[in-house]
């Protein structure tokens, strides 16, 4: 079985008066504060969320 990819995600912006559902996507991801990380598959659902909040997130490949 291979081994699927990963994502380390960090919070590099405050998700603070940003849209309802921006939020959602960064609490979706488990992101919970200020330059927490927290590392994710990379799967499509994932990479959405991502791309939605790109601005916020800082990303690399595990």
């Amino acid at each position: 079985m291979a081994a699927s990819k990963q994502l380390k995600v960090t919070l590099v912006r405050s998700p603070h008066r940003r849209i309802a559902s921006h939020k959602a996507c960064v609490s979706g991801l488990g992101l919970r504060r200020m330059h927490h990380t927290v590392v994710v598959e990379d799967t499509p659902c994932n990479r959405g969320m991502i791309n939605k909040v790109s601005y916020m997130l800082s990303v690399e490949e595990v």
